[in-house]
C-alpha cells in the first residue's frame, strides 16, 4: 500500500521513519490532499496541520479523498482535530486526543497548536493539551494541589500559543502570583523533566494504526 503521512513537530520524519515506511510531507495545508488524491495513495496519515499562519486542510478534500476509497487516518493534532469532525464521513481517529475531542472535553484548535521552525519543524512551544495532562500528573505526584494546577492551567490558557513554554508559564504564574517565587526553579525543573507529551504518544499510534491496516 502506498502511504503518505503529514507530520513533523509531534514526531520528525527521521524518527516516524524507524516505525513506518512511508512518504512523509510536512504539516498539511489547504489543497494538499486534493493535489494527491490521484496520485496513487491508498492511505493518507494526517498528524500535523498548520491552523493560524496559513489556510487549515479543508474538510471538503479529506471527504473527497473518503469518497475516493482512500483511507484517512487522523490522531495527535490537526489530525485529531479532522477525525473528530469526519469521524461520520468514514475518517479513523486514534490516540487520547482524537477521544478528548470526541467526548467534548477538547474543543479548541489552541488546544495542540504551537509555533515551529518551518526548515526544521522542530517545534518552538508547548501544546496546551500537553500542559493539561502534565499538570494533572502534577497532581497525582503532589507537587501540585488541584486549585494551584487549574490556576496554572488558567494562566497558560490566556497566553498566546507561540509564547507557551514551561518557563514562560511559571513566570506568568510568579507574577499573577499564582505560584511563590520560591518555587519557580522546582516547578521549571519539574516540568520540563516531566512533560506528558500525549501529541507524540498519539503520532506513534497513528503510524501503528497504519501499519496495522497494512498487514
Amino acid at each position: 500500500m502506498k502511504v503518505v503521512v503529514y507530520t513533523g513537530m509531534s514526531i520528525s520524519h527521521s524518527d516516524a521513519k524507524n516505525i513506518l515506511d512511508a512518504d512523509y510531507r510536512p504539516p498539511v495545508q489547504r489543497n494538499d490532499i486534493k493535489k494527491i488524491i490521484n496520485s496513487g495513495f491508498d492511505i493518507i496519515g494526517i498528524i500535523e496541520g498548520v491552523f493560524f499562519n496559513s489556510a487549515a486542510v479543508a474538510h471538503r478534500e479529506i471527504i473527497e479523498a473518503l469518497n475516493k476509497g482512500i483511507t484517512v487516518i487522523g490522531g495527535s493534532s490537526m489530525g485529531a482535530l479532522r477525525a473528530y469532525e469526519l469521524e461520520p464521513y468514514g475518517m479513523i481517529g486514534v490516540g487520547r486526543i482524537f477521544e478528548m475531542y470526541k467526548n467534548g472535553f477538547l474543543e479548541s484548535d489552541d488546544e495542540v497548536a504551537v509555533t515551529f521552525d518551518p526548515e526544521t519543524l522542530e517545534p518552538l512551544s508547548i501544546p496546551l493539551v500537553n500542559v493539561r495532562l502534565t499538570l494533572d500528573a502534577a497532581q497525582d505526584e503532589g507537587v501540585l494541589t488541584q486549585e494551584r494546577a487549574d490556576a496554572v492551567l488558567d494562566v497558560t490558557k490566556r497566553m498566546f500559543y507561540p509564547d507557551r513554554n514551561f518557563r514562560n508559564i511559571v513566570d506568568a504564574c510568579v507574577k499573577e502570583g499564582v505560584v511563590d517565587e520560591n518555587q519557580r526553579g522546582r516547578l521549571v525543573d519539574y516540568f520540563i523533566k516531566n512533560e506528558v507529551d500525549v501529541k507524540r504518544e498519539d503520532a506513534i499510534l497513528v503510524l501503528l494504526k497504519i501499519q496495522e491496516l497494512r498487514e
